[in-house]
C-alpha cells in the first residue's frame, strides 16, 4: 500500500508542466459516421498515439521524473500486463534510469518486445497461478529498488489525469465522459481533471464484464478483490481497485458500466474501418459502453478515452475476423 498523500487536481497541474515536451499531446479525433450512429457528437481523446502507443507514458514519466538521485542510480521495479511495463521502460530510459518490468508470460508479444526494447529487463510469471505484487515487492527489497505500482501511486494517477486536463481544454464542457477502468489510475486521474474543468459532466468508468471487481467496489462502498479475470482485453484484468484511486472514484465517478469481450470486438472493428484506428481490446471501453447507451446520450457532446494501440497485429486481425 502506498503512503503517498491523496493527489489533487493541483498535482494533476504540476504533472502536465513535468511531462510537457515528453509526453505527446494527443488528438482529438470526431467521427461523423459514429455521430449518425448514436445521435450524439462523440470526442475521441487518442492515446493510442501517446508514445509508446498508451496512455501509461504520462503517469510513468511523472513518477520517475520526481525520483531524487539514490533513486536514480538504484533503479525502478514495476509489474505490469504490457502498457505500465513500456511507459517504465521508456520513462526510464528517457531519464537513464534502470528499469526491471515483471509481467505475466502469456503477455501480448509486441508488448514484452516493446519493454525488452525500450531497455528494461523482464521477469516473468504466471498471473493464474503467481501473485505479481508479491513478486516484485520481494526484488524490490532484494536489490533497492522503488516500486511504482501501475495504478495505486498519486504520481502515477496524477500524470494519466493530464489527458482529460488536455481533452477538456481542447473541446470545452461535455455532457458524459467515458474511460477505461482497470485498477482506476487512469479513472481517478481523468476524475480530478472532471470535476476541476467540467464539474456538470457525467464521469462513467468502464471495465469487462469478465471482471466487474470496479462495478461491485462502487457499488458496495468498499474495495472488492477478485480472481484475474479472463478477457481479451489485458489492460483490464486487475484483480481489486486500489487504495488512493478508491475513493476518488467513489467521490467523483457517477456510474461503474460493463461491456462485453463481443462489445470489444465491434469496436475494434469500428475504429478501425471508420476512423482507420488500431485500438486494442482495452481501449474499446469506452465507446463500447457509449454505445449501449446511445439511447440516454442522444443530443449531447461526449468524451470517449482511447487508452491505447498495443495490440499485436495477428491478434488484432484474429478478433475481427471472428
Amino acid at each position: 500500500m502506498t503512503t503517498l498523500p491523496a493527489p489533487t487536481y493541483d498535482d494533476v497541474v504540476a504533472a502536465a508542466g513535468r511531462i510537457a515536451g515528453h509526453a505527446h499531446r494527443t488528438p482529438v479525433l470526431t467521427s461523423r459516421s459514429i455521430d449518425t450512429e448514436l445521435g450524439a457528437r462523440l470526442f475521441f481523446k487518442c492515446e493510442n498515439l501517446q508514445r509508446m502507443g498508451a496512455f501509461k507514458f504520462r503517469g510513468a514519466f511523472n513518477a520517475l521524473a520526481r525520483f531524487d538521485a539514490a533513486q536514480r542510480r538504484a533503479g525502478v521495479i514495476a509489474f505490469s500486463s504490457g502498457n505500465h511495463a513500456q511507459g517504465i521502460a521508456l520513462a526510464a530510459r528517457e531519464l537513464g534510469i534502470p528499469a526491471t518490468v515483471v509481467m505475466p508470460q502469456d503477455a501480448p508479444a509486441s508488448k514484452i518486445a516493446a519493454t525488452q526494447g525500450y531497455g528494461a529487463s523482464v521477469v516473468f510469471y504466471d498471473r493464474y497461478a503467481q501473485d505479481r505484487e508479491q513478486i516484485t515487492r520481494a526484488l524490490a527489497e532484494r536489490d533497492g529498488l522503488t516500486l511504482i505500482p501501475p495504478y495505486d501511486h498519486a504520481d502515477v494517477l496524477a500524470g494519466q489525469g493530464t489527458a482529460a486536463k488536455e481533452l477538456f481544454e481542447e473541446v470545452g464542457p461535455l455532457d458524459a465522459f467515458f474511460v477505461c477502468l482497470g485498477g482506476g489510475g487512469l479513472l481517478s486521474g481523468c476524475a480530478l481533471a472532471t470535476r476541476a474543468l467540467a464539474p456538470g459532466c457525467t464521469l462513467y468508468g468502464v471495465e469487462p464484464a469478465a471482471g466487474n471487481d470496479g462495478q461491485r467496489s462502487f457499488r458496495s462502498g468498499s474495495i472488492v478483490h477478485i480472481d484475474t479475470p479472463e478477457t481479451i482485453a489485458d489492460g483490464a484484468q486487475t484483480q481489486h481497485l486500489g487504495q488512493l484511486t478508491f475513493p476518488i472514484i467513489r467521490r467523483d465517478v457517477d456510474d461503474i458500466l460493463t461491456v462485453t469481450d463481443a462489445q470489444l470486438i465491434d469496436g475494434m472493428r469500428s475504429f478501425a474501418e471508420r476512423m482507420k484506428l488500431i485500438v486494442e481490446p482495452t481501449g474499446c471501453l469506452g465507446f463500447a459502453a457509449a454505445r449501449a447507451m446511445r439511447q440516454e446520450l442522444q443530443g449531447q457532446r461526449v468524451g470517449v478515452l482511447i487508452s491505447g494501440g498495443n495490440v499485436d497485429l495477428a491478434r488484432f486481425c484474429a478478433l475481427l475476423a471472428a
